[in-house]
C-alpha cells in the first residue's frame, strides 16, 4: 500500500460543565443554523453553517459548513435525545476523492441540578498526501473542538450571543 492510499487516525477527547440543564445543551448542539449565533467570529474556522434537509435535525440531517478552507458538507450520524449527537463532515478533492473526514461528538449527563457534564469527542481521518500534515491537523482539530465548546459554554453563559474570542 502506498502513502497515498494509506489514512491516518487522529483522536481528541475533552469535557465541560456547561450551567444549563441537558435538554437545553443537546437542543443547541443538533440546531445546525444556531450555531452561527454562538460560534466565535475569531478564533475558530468556521464562518457560517447551514442545514441543506428539511426537518428537524435527527440521524441523516445534511449540512454545509463554510469554513475558512471551502465548504465542507456533513451530516448527523448518531442522534438519541436529548444525550448523544455525532457529526460526520468530509472534503473531497476535485476528482471526488476524499482527503479528510471528521466525527465530532457530544454525550451529555446531568452533572447536577440545571447543570450538564459534555463529553466531547473528535476524529478525524486523514488520506493520502494529508497524512503527512498529521501533526498539524492534530493541533488544528485540537484547537478547533476545544473553540467549539468553550463557545458553547460561554452561550448558556452569555446569554447565546456570538462571542468574539
Amino acid at each position: 500500500m502506498s502513502i497515498l492510499t494509506r489514512m491516518t487516525m487522529i483522536e481528541f477527547e475533552l469535557e465541560r460543565v456547561i450551567e444549563a440543564p441537558v435538554g437545553d445543551v443537546f437542543a443547541r448542539l443538533v440546531d445546525i443554523e444556531g450555531y452561527n449565533a454562538w460560534m466565535p467570529q475569531k478564533g475558530s474556522m468556521l464562518h457560517r453553517t447551514r442545514q441543506t434537509s428539511p426537518g428537524e435535525p435527527t440521524v441523516g440531517t445534511t449540512y454545509v459548513d463554510e469554513t475558512s478552507q471551502g465548504s465542507i458538507r456533513g451530516e448527523i450520524v448518531e442522534c438519541e435525545a436529548p444525550r448523544t449527537v455525532v457529526f460526520h463532515w468530509w472534503e473531497k478533492s476535485r476528482s471526488g476523492k476524499v482527503r479528510l473526514e471528521g466525527w465530532p461528538g457530544y454525550v451529555l449527563e446531568a452533572s447536577r441540578e440545571n447543570a450538564t457534564l459534555v463529553r466531547h469527542r473528535a476524529k478525524l481521518r486523514a488520506f493520502g498526501a494529508y497524512r503527512l500534515a498529521a501533526p498539524i491537523l492534530k493541533r488544528l482539530v485540537i484547537r478547533e473542538r476545544t473553540t467549539t465548546i468553550d463557545a458553547l459554554k460561554a452561550s448558556f453563559a452569555g446569554g447565546g450571543n456570538r462571542p468574539t474570542m
